[in-house]
C-alpha cells in the first residue's frame, strides 16, 4: 500500500491511472466522503501490493533501494531494467512490500447512555478482525468492593467471533469521574480489596475476560506504593486463572513528574509487575483546551523514550486517538471543542473549500475555516500520514503494539495501514 497526498486539480481517475488501480477501489478502500470534490492535502491509501516510486533528479537504483530496503539488483529485476542503466527522471519504479513484524492491538469501546448504539456495535465488528484485544469501558469499582458493569451487549460475542482477547477494564470512577478517595479505599482497606478481587474473578469468569486491565487515574501520590502492592496481589491471583494483567498509565516523561495525574503511576514497578501497559499518549490537544494536535509525534516520542528507560518495549502499548477536534476560535477557557472523525474533518474541509495543511513537527493534519455564521474554526485530526508516523515509531522502538481510544468514529485508513505494517497477534 502507499499513501498519496492530493495535489491541486487532481482527480480520482488520474490518481487511479498513476497507480494502476481503479477509482472504485480507491473509494472503497478509503471510504472517501468527497469523491467528486477532493481537497488539496487530503490523503489516500492506495490499495496495491507494494508501492510505486517516480525517479527524481539525482536518484540511482542504489539510493532508491537503500531508501526502501531493497537491493539494486532486486529493483532492476522487478522492473526489468539493466542494473547499470541511468534512470530517467519521472520513470515509475515498482517497490516490493517489506516484511511485516508481529504486533498487538487493542481498542476501547465506550457505550454511553442506557443502550448500546447500533453504530457503536457496528464499529466494533468492523475493527475486531484487526484487534488482539477488545476492551469495553468500563467496570467501575464501588466503595464496598463490588462492580458497576458497563453495557456489554454483544461485545463478548464479537470478541469470541474474531479471536480477540476480551479485556476487562476496571476504573476508579464515580459518576464517570476518576476519584482519588475511591482509589484510596480500594488500595488500602484489605477487607474491601479482597472482596474487590473476588468480584473481579467471578465477573471475569462469567463473561470470558482474559486480560484484567486497571485504569486507575488521579490517585493520591501517597498511594503510589499501595497501588504497586495491589497490582502484585492482583497479578498473583489472576495468574492462577491463566489471565493477563495490564494497566493504563499517564504519559510521563520522568520518574519525578509532578501533577495529580502522574505521581502515583510508577513506570518501573508496573513494568516489573504487569504483562503490559497502555500509555495514554494522546490528548495534548483536548476538548477543553486550546487547539493543537491531539497526539503530536514529538511529544509521544518523549514519553516513549522515557518509558523505555523503565521497562522493555515489548511491555509497551502506545496509545493512539481515532479522532480529532474542531475548536471555535478564539479559544475561551470553559468552552468545549467538538470531536470529529477523520472522515468528518475531510468533509468540513471540502464543504468550506480549504486546503488541509500538515505540521511536520507534530506530524498531524490541520486546517482553519470560517463557518456559515462567520465564526473561525481550527481543526486537528488524524490521517494516513500521521498514523503511519506512529507505526514507524512502534517499529523503530520495538514496542508491543498500539491501543486505540476509542471506537465509534470512522477512520478506515487506520485499519488498511495496520494490515500493511503488522501481522496482528491473536491470543
Amino acid at each position: 500500500m502507499q499513501i498519496h497526498v492530493i495535489q491541486p486539480n487532481q482527480t480520482l481517475f488520474g490518481i487511479a491511472q498513476a497507480y494502476s488501480t481503479t477509482v472504485d477501489d480507491l473509494i472503497e478502500a478509503n471510504d472517501i466522503p468527497n469523491p467528486n470534490d477532493l481537497v488539496q492535502g487530503q490523503t489516500l491509501v492506495i490499495p496495491i501490493v507494494g508501492r510505486f516510486y517516480w525517479v527524481q533528479s539525482g536518484d540511482s537504483l542504489w539510493s532508491i533501494g537503500r531508501k526502501f530496503g531493497v537491493t539494486p539488483q532486486q529493483l532492476a529485476a522487478i522492473n526489468r531494467i539493466p542494473v547499470n542503466q541511468p534512470l530517467t527522471i519521472g520513470l515509475r519504479l515498482y517497490i516490493p512490500p517489506r516484511p511485516k513484524r508481529n504486533a498487538e492491538t487493542n481498542a476501547y469501546v465506550e457505550p454511553r447512555g442506557q443502550t448500546v448504539a447500533p453504530a457503536l456495535e457496528a464499529s466494533a465488528r468492523e475493527a475486531a478482525p484487526y484487534l488482539t484485544y477488545l476492551a469495553p469501558f468500563s467496570f467501575q469499582a464501588l466503595r464496598d468492593g463490588s462492580l458497576k458493569e458497563p453495557l456489554l451487549n454483544n461485545f463478548p460475542a464479537i470478541a469470541r467471533a474474531n479471536n480477540n482477547t476480551l479485556m476487562m477494564v476496571i476504573t476508579n470512577q464515580e459518576n464517570d469521574q476518576f476519584n482519588a478517595e475511591l482509589g484510596q479505599i480500594l488500595l488500602n482497606n484489605m477487607e474491601i480489596q479482597t472482596r474487590f478481587l473476588n468480584n473481579i474473578v467471578t465477573t471475569a469468569r462469567r463473561y470470558g475476560f482474559r486480560d484484567i486491565h486497571f485504569d486507575f487515574e488521579f490517585l493520591r501520590p501517597e498511594d503510589r506504593e499501595a497501588y504497586n502492592r495491589f497490582l502484585r496481589r492482583a497479578r498473583d491471583r489472576f495468574k492462577q486463572e491463566g489471565w493477563l494483567i495490564s494497566t493504563a498509565l499517564a504519559p510521563k516523561t520522568s520518574a519525578t513528574q509532578k501533577g495529580e495525574w502522574y505521581e502515583a503511576h510508577d513506570y518501573r514497578a508496573h513494568g516489573e509487575i504487569v504483562d503490559f501497559v497502555v500509555i495514554m499518549t494522546y490528548e495534548w490537544g483536548y476538548s477543553g483546551g486550546p487547539a493543537m494536535a491531539v497526539s503530536p509525534i514529538d511529544q509521544v516520542r518523549k514519553v516513549i523514550t522515557y518509558a523505555l528507560t523503565e521497562m522493555p518495549g515489548q511491555k509497551i502499548m502506545m496509545g493512539q486517538n481515532l479522532y480529532g477536534y474542531d475548536w471555535t476560535l478564539p479559544f475561551v477557557q470553559g468552552t468545549v471543542a467538538r470531536a470529529v472523525s477523520p472522515q468528518q474533518a475531510i468533509q468540513l474541509a471540502a464543504r468550506y473549500n480549504v486546503a488541509i495543511q500538515y505540521d511536520p513537527k507534530a506530524q498531524a493534519p490541520h486546517f482553519n475555516y470560517t463557518d456559515d455564521q462567520g465564526k473561525q474554526h481550527e481543526v486537528w485530526f488524524e490521517d494516513a500520514r500521521s498514523i503511519q508516523a506512529k507505526f514507524n515509531l512502534i517499529k523503530e522502538q520495538n514496542l508491543r503494539g498500539i491501543s486505540y481510544w476509542k471506537l465509534g468514529l470512522a477512520f478506515p485508513q487506520n485499519w488498511l495501514l495496520i494490515v500493511e505494517n503488522f501481522n496482528v497477534v491473536k491470543r
